[in-house]
C-alpha cells in the first residue's frame, strides 16, 4: 500500500594503479565479498550492488552521474579499501545529489602480526585511505553518513540499514505529493507556511482543492463498494454501536467508508501520498472525515487535520522512513501535572493512525461537538508503551525546522468514557516541564508525529540530508 519502488544502493571502492593489477584484482575481489555478506545477512532494507573499483577522476565522475540519473538508486555506498587519491573524488562528488554513505572498514577484523608484509600494507590502507577520503568530504561541506567498524560486526550491519531506511525516504521525499481539501483553519499560525520553499528544499508538492471535487467522488461510490469495505472492518474490528440506533451507527459507518474510497481514489487518481482536511471547510459532505482519514493512514497516506499540509507531508516521509510501522499522526491535547504522573495525553478529534493500538480498535459512533455535521464513526483504542520520538515541523521565514524529543509512551492511567477517540499517554525523556518548555521557546507546533519505530539517529540523518535544521531537545 505504501507504493515505494524497489530501490537499490551503488557499492564501490577506492583505490589507485599505484600498486599494480594484483592488487585491484584483490580490492575487487574483497569489496563483492562484503556486498554480498551485507546482501546475505537479510537485515538490510533494500539491496546493495557492487558497481566497481574507482581509480579515476573520469571513472568516478561518470559514475556519480550514472547514479543521479538512475531512479531506482537510492545512494552510494563508497569504501577506501586502499588509499585512494581524493582529488579524484572533487568533480564526480560535486555532481552527486543522492545520499552517499562512507563505509569506514577493513577486509580484515584483526592485524595478522605473524604474517604481515609490505604487500598486505599496500592492499589494506583502510586506516589512512579513508582518512584521505573523508578529508575531501569535509572540504566539500558534505552531509554524508559515516559508519565506521568491522563489515561482519552486527552493529555495522544494523547502521548501514539504518542509513539506507533513511536515504529512501530523502529520495521519497522529492516523490511526496499532497492534496489539501480546503485551506488551513482561520486564524490559526503554525498551520501555515511557504509551499514554495517546501517544493525548493524538501521536494514536496502541494496543492489545492475545493471539497466539491471531494464530492463529485464521495457520491459517485457504489453501495456495493461500501458493502464490501464493511465487511472488511468488521472482521478487523470491533463494531460498538453503543448508544446509538442501528440504522443511526451503521448509516454514519457507511458513509465514513464512502469517504475513504473516494479520497482513496481522488487521491490515487492525482498521484498523491498525503492529504489534509478542515472542519471548518466541509461543504457538501455530511461528515468530517474521521475513520476515514484513520484508515487511510493505516494504509500508509500522510495525514494533517486543520488544513495541516507541512504535517500530513511529514507523516508520509517518517511512514516511508518507518515502513508505516506505529508511526502516526498526532496532537498535544491534554496535559497531567501532578508530580510523580506528569505528561501529555495525545489525541485528536477523529484521527489517529490505529497502528499504536494496545488493544482491539472499536469502530464508534459519537457527536463531534465541532464542525456542525452528522456524528461521524471514529476508531477508538488505547495507544501503546515503549520508547518513541514525537516530532513536528515548523516554517521560519529563514527556512524550515524539525523539532523532535525522545519520549516514554504509556498507556492512560484511566479510562475516559466521555472522551471516545484514539488516546497515547507520552512523557518526554528529558521531563515534561523542561521539555515542553524547549519545544515552547524553539516554536514546535501542537500537530506531530509520533513513532515507536523511527530512531533519534535516523532523525539527525534526514535533517542532515534533506538540509533541515534539527532542533533536539534530549
Amino acid at each position: 500500500m505504501m507504493n515505494i519502488k524497489d530501490y537499490e544502493f551503488w557499492f564501490v571502492a577506492g583505490s589507485q594503479h599505484l600498486y599494480g593489477e594484483e592488487a585491484l584484482q584483490n580490492v575487487e575481489k574483497n569489496t563483492k565479498e562484503i556486498a554480498e555478506y551485507l546482501n546475505d545477512t537479510g537485515k538490510l532494507p533494500y539491496k546493495i550492488v557492487f558497481k566497481g573499483v574507482m581509480t579515476t577522476a573520469d571513472g568516478i565522475t561518470q559514475f556519480m552521474k550514472d547514479v543521479n540519473y538512475n531512479d531506482n538508486v537510492a545512494g552510494v555506498i563508497v569504501w577506501a579499501h586502499t588509499f585512494s587519491p581524493a582529488k579524484n573524488w572533487i568533480r564526480g562528488t560535486k555532481l552527486l545529489q543522492k545520499p552517499l554513505l562512507h563505509l569506514a572498514t577493513q577486509y580484515l577484523d584483526e592485524i595478522p602480526y605473524a604474517t604481515i608484509d609490505f604487500d598486505y600494507m599496500n592492499l589494506h590502507q583502510s586506516a589512512h585511505g579513508d582518512r584521505e577520503y573523508g578529508y575531501i568530504n569535509a572540504r566539500l561541506g558534505l552531509n554524508n553518513k559515516i559508519v565506521y567498524g568491522h563489515w561482519r560486526d552486527a552493529e555495522t550491519v544494523a547502521e548501514i540499514a539504518s542509513w539506507e531506511d533513511v536515504a529512501v525516504a530523502c529520495n521519497e521525499s522529492f516523490n511526496i505529493r499532497v492534496c489539501r481539501f480546503g485551506d488551513t483553519m482561520r486564524d490559526v499560525a503554525c498551520t501555515e507556511g511557504d509551499k514554495v520553499e517546501a517544493q525548493i528544499q524538501l521536494g514536496w508538492t502541494v496543492d489545492y482543492y475545493p471539497e466539491g471535487d471531494l464530492v463529485e467522488y464521495v457520491n459517485a461510490v457504489t453501495e456495493a463498494e461500501i458493502d464490501a469495505e464493511y465487511k472488511k472492518l468488521a472482521d478487523m474490528y470491533t463494531m460498538t454501536v453503543g448508544d446509538n440506533q442501528k440504522e443511526h451507527f451503521e448509516h454514519s459507518v457507511r458513509y465514513q467508508l464512502r469517504e475513504y474510497i473516494a479520497i482513496k481514489r481522488f487521491l490515487d487518481e492525482g498521484g498523491y501520498n498525503a492529504f489534509c482536511s478542515n472542519f471548518q471547510s466541509l461543504h457538501g459532505l455530511e461528515e468530517l472525515p474521521g475513520l476515514a482519514s484513520q484508515l487511510l493512514m493505516r494504509d500508509g497516506y500522510g495525514f494533517g487535520a486543520e488544513g495541516d499540509w507541512k504535517i500530513a507531508a511529514l507523516t508520509r516521509l517518517l511512514k516511508v522512513l518507518s515502513h508505516n510501522d506505529r508511526t502516526v499522526f498526532m496532537e498535544d491535547y491534554t496535559l497531567d501535572l501532578r508530580k510523580g504522573h506528569e505528561a501529555i495525553l495525545g489525541a485528536h478529534m477523529l484521527e489517529v493512525d490505529p497502528t499504536i493500538a494496545s488493544d482491539k480498535p472499536r469502530v464508534e459512533v459519537h457527536p463531534l461537538g465541532i464542525g456542525g455535521k452528522d456524528d461521524p464513526a471514529r476508531l477508538v483504542f488505547t495507544g501503546a508503551e515503549g520508547d518513541a520520538v514525537d516530532v513536528t515541523l515548523a516554517d521560519f521565514r529563514n527556512g524550515m525546522k524539525m523539532i523532535y524529543y525522545p519520549v516514554d509512551c504509556r498507556k492512560p492511567e484511566a479510562e475516559t468514557p466521555y472522551l471516545p477517540v484514539a488516546k497515547q499517554l507520552w512523557t518526554p525523556k528529558c521531563g515534561l516541564k523542561k521539555g515542553s518548555a524547549e519545544w515552547i521557546k524553539a516554536g514546535g507546533e501542537h500537530h506531530t508525529v509520533l513513532s515507536f519505530a523511527v530512531s533519534c539517529q535516523q532523525l539527525r540523518d534526514l535533517a542532515a540530508m534533506l538540509g533541515l535544521e534539527l532542533v533536539e531537545i534530549n
